[in-house]
């Protein structure tokens, strides 16, 4: 390898060595919301669900609902509806 190779390789290296430096940081703060939401009577598995459900598209959110309301139906965990039958 030329030395302008091994250069540039270095420096990529220590862009994503800091990076991950970064990143475990922000997960820090994050834990810390999480905690204080948490400590204020919230429901922090509820909360992530939300988060999650906000990145898809409503396209895929809808559909998930669907097939979850039809699982949850076939398998006798909610009624089905009267204009279902």
């Amino acid at each position: 390898m030329h030395s302008s190779d091994i250069n540039k390789l270095r420096q990529y290296i220590e862009k994503i060595e800091n990076l991950e430096a970064e990143k475990s940081e922000i997960q820090e703060q994050i834990s810390d919301v999480f905690s204080q939401a948490k400590s204020d009577g919230f429901d922090v598995k509820i909360m992530k669900k939300i988060l999650k459900l906000k990145k898809m598209k409503m396209e895929d959110r809808e559909n998930e609902d669907l097939l979850l309301d039809t699982y949850m139906i076939a398998l006798g965990l909610v009624p089905a509806d009267d204009s279902e039958e």
